[in-house]
Parts: structure tokens; C-alpha cells; sequence
């Protein structure tokens, strides 16, 4: 079995406290495509997101960080 997996960086304009991030997340997390999703605390405005292309797409995943109410764009 050949597993595919895609990854992009979802930049957040706002600036997101620890707890926040930490939710948005844990809301990517819970995406029934995606693999995995963090941030790390010296760039909290960027997100790595690894998910299946073969199930969702990039932008359906951007729609789920919006959903928090942010203004998110997917970097490169």
C-alpha cells in the first residue's frame, strides 16, 4: 500500500495567543483528512498541516481555520 501525503504552511494574519493556537490546532487535528498540524512558538503565525490529498484538499482545510474566525491564507 502506497501512502500519499501532502503538506502546506497556512499563514494566520492575527496574532494568536498559546491557547488559541492550540485549539485551531486541535480543530485541524480533528479533520477526518489530516495527518497532522502544528506551529511552532517561534513563528506562531505559520502552521505545518500534513492531510491526504487523496481525501480533502488544501482549501478545505483553510476553511476549517477560518471557521475560528481568522484570516488565514495557505504560503507558496
Amino acid at each position: 500500500m502506497l501512502n500519499h501525503i501532502a503538506d502546506f504552511v497556512v499563514h494566520f494574519d492575527e496574532s494568536l495567543a498559546h491557547e488559541q493556537i492550540e485549539q485551531v490546532e486541535d480543530s485541524v487535528r480533528n479533520h477526518a483528512c489530516v495527518v497532522s498540524a502544528s506551529s511552532h512558538e517561534r513563528t506562531p503565525h505559520l502552521m505545518l498541516i500534513a492531510y491526504d490529498p487523496k481525501c480533502t484538499h488544501s482549501r478545505g482545510i483553510i476553511d476549517v481555520v477560518k471557521g475560528h474566525g481568522l484570516h488565514a491564507a495557505r504560503v507558496g
